[in-house]
């Protein structure tokens, strides 16, 4: 067994063992790989890097605690939020690997709450460290391992095919600013299942780029299932976008609840970004005290384009490169109960509207009591509280078995620029 208490590791908390835990790392990989073991204590650390064919096993009672110290985090070129850029390297960090692997019932804890003072108070000279990034990487597998208080995105694979999340418990607190759990980004093949998620943004969030990343790196994320979940309180419990310009092709969710967050399955992009999502499958889900279920919003203004007219304008624009598409999406056997501010939000471009949406075997029951709030972020757009669902600009939009309940107003509020085929 290769442990960094062989390289000198102090296990104390206090002690930097960075050098003692990539010492041990790098003699494994010398050996040809195999299993890095970290034995029960507390070891403080800057960033790690892996070698091919390197597993690193956490005994239970083991914590990693990231150091928040900017300087044991070099700066490096990292794709954060849809585009290559320089920011600090994550805390468990890997480039064009093969075969990697965190397994065991430690903890990583990523100690973020200077990361989210920093950010907050923008004193900090890059972006955040995420807690767990690989790019560019085959055979990836994170099993059975708490990862807490992460600096940003939890886990975020960019670029990597055949990954494995499985039985990862994430706790980041309500109130960290972007500290999405599982954010598979222009990957392929990737299987997220029995997880438990609550944090401080989305909790699983599919994505590929942004228009401003290179050409070269721009590719779809697509083959994906995420089963057996348990999402809590996050803005979003499964997110499509808003960086989805590479597209995002072939997902499967299903047997998952979803326990408060604000929005349930969670689409969003707009004008600019190009890309295409299609062939999503979302079955057998509960929700319970989300603010909306479902939404597609092509007219999403984070990130800087609030108010801006090219996002917002509802008339038709010319159909071009930078123009997203949602097509072949279909909900099945889903209940959500305690919905507080709409049973759904389905917002197409007025020159790209939804296409080919279904919704099957669903009972939505909306609560009173909630403020009037936005169920997308979209300028223009009323507030709303206990209402249906409000779908604008799709095409062959089919709701079978749709039961609403307790909502005020209509059900369906459809206006001319939605050709719908509705059986509730």
């Amino acid at each position: 067994m290769i442990s960094p208490l062989d390289f000198g590791a102090k296990a104390d908390g206090v002690t930097l063992d960075t050098a003692a835990i990539q010492s041990a790392i790098d003699a494994c990989a010398a050996r040809g790989g195999g299993t890095v073991t970290i034995p029960a204590g507390r070891y403080l650390s800057g960033a790690i890097f892996f070698r091919d064919n390197i597993s690193l096993h956490l005994e239970a009672g083991a914590t990693l605690l990231a150091s928040q110290n900017p300087a044991d985090y070099p700066v490096t070129a990292n794709r954060w939020e849809g585009v290559e850029q320089q920011t600090y390297t994550p805390f468990m960090a890997g480039n064009g690997l093969k075969n990697i692997t965190i397994t065991g019932r430690g903890t990583l804890d990523g100690q973020g709450d200077f990361w989210w003072k920093g950010f907050r108070e923008k004193t900090l000279a890059h972006p955040r460290p995420r807690l767990i990034g690989f790019a560019d990487c085959q055979n990836v597998l994170i099993e059975g391992v708490t990862l807490t208080n992460s600096p940003a995105w939890t886990i975020n694979p960019v670029r990597c095919e055949n990954v494995n999340v499985r039985g990862v418990t994430i706790i980041n607190p309500p109130d960290s600013p972007n500290t999405d759990g599982i954010n598979p980004d222009s990957c392929r093949l990737v299987r997220i299942s029995d997880c438990y998620v609550s944090v401080g943004d989305d909790c699983i969030t599919i994505k590929s780029g942004t228009q401003f990343e290179r050409p070269d790196l721009l590719q779809p994320c697509r083959d994906i299932t995420i089963t057996n979940c348990t999402l809590e309180r996050g803005h979003g419990g499964v997110v499509i976008g808003s960086e989805m310009s590479g597209g995002v092709q072939n997902v499967v969710i299903s047997n998952c609840v979803f326990i408060g967050t604000d929005r349930g399955i969670r689409l969003k992009s707009r004008r600019g970004r190009g890309g295409l999502v299609e062939n999503v499958r979302v079955s057998n889900l509960i929700m319970d005290g989300v603010l909306c279920p479902f939404t597609m919003n092509l007219y999403y203004h984070c990130n800087g384009a609030k108010g801006d007219t090219t996002v917002s304008d509802k008339q038709p624009r010319a159909v071009e490169s930078g123009t997203p598409a949602f097509r072949n999406i279909h909900y099945s056997h889903i209940t959500a109960v305690d919905v507080k501010i709409a049973a759904g939000f389905f917002y197409g471009l007025a020159e790209m509207p939804l296409e080919d949406i279904s919704l099957t075997d669903i009972s939505i029951s909306l609560t009173g009591g909630a403020e009037p709030d936005y169920p997308e972020m979209a300028d223009d757009i009323p507030s709303m509280t206990q209402a249906g669902f409000f779908i604008r600009n799709a095409r062959n939009i089919r709701l079978d078995n749709v039961q609403v309940h307790n909502q005020l107003g209509p059900a369906f509020d459809t206006d001319d620029s939605v050709e719908a085929d509705i059986h509730p």
